[in-house]
């Protein structure tokens, strides 16, 4: 079983900054790709960015130049720098990654139970 645990959500001012970090752990043979995700109230879940294997990433084009993902491959976890904070960012924040549990094994997603992050005066 494999398990994300994200921390680091909270309360900040508009033009503030927040850190999330997420941690996988369990049967974990190789991960494909990290990401984050958020949902606001009434709206549907949506993609903020995904760090790559290869180093890559992609980003949503609301968050491009503010946010900024990268990962640690040996600690398995993904973090979401968020600087230039808009009230519009305010949303349950949740991680997910692809992975295999063996080497010629199917890719599997699991999701981390969400964050609330709040932009807010």
């Amino acid at each position: 079983q494999v398990q994300l645990v994200e921390s680091g959500g909270g309360l900040v001012q508009p033009g503030g900054s927040l850190r999330l970090s997420c941690a996988a752990s369990g049967s974990i043979y190789s991960i494909n790709a990290m990401g984050w995700y958020r949902q606001a109230p009434g709206k549907e879940r949506e993609l903020v960015a995904v760090a790559l294997h290869s180093g890559s990433a992609n980003y949503a084009d609301s968050v491009k130049g503010r946010f900024t993902i990268s990962r640690d491959n040996a600690k398995k976890t993904v973090y979401l720098q968020m600087n230039s904070l808009k009230p519009e960012d305010t949303a349950v924040y949740y991680c997910n990654t692809d992975f295999r549990t063996s080497p010629w094994g199917r890719l599997n997603r699991e999701w981390g139970q969400g964050t609330q992050v709040t932009v807010s005066s």
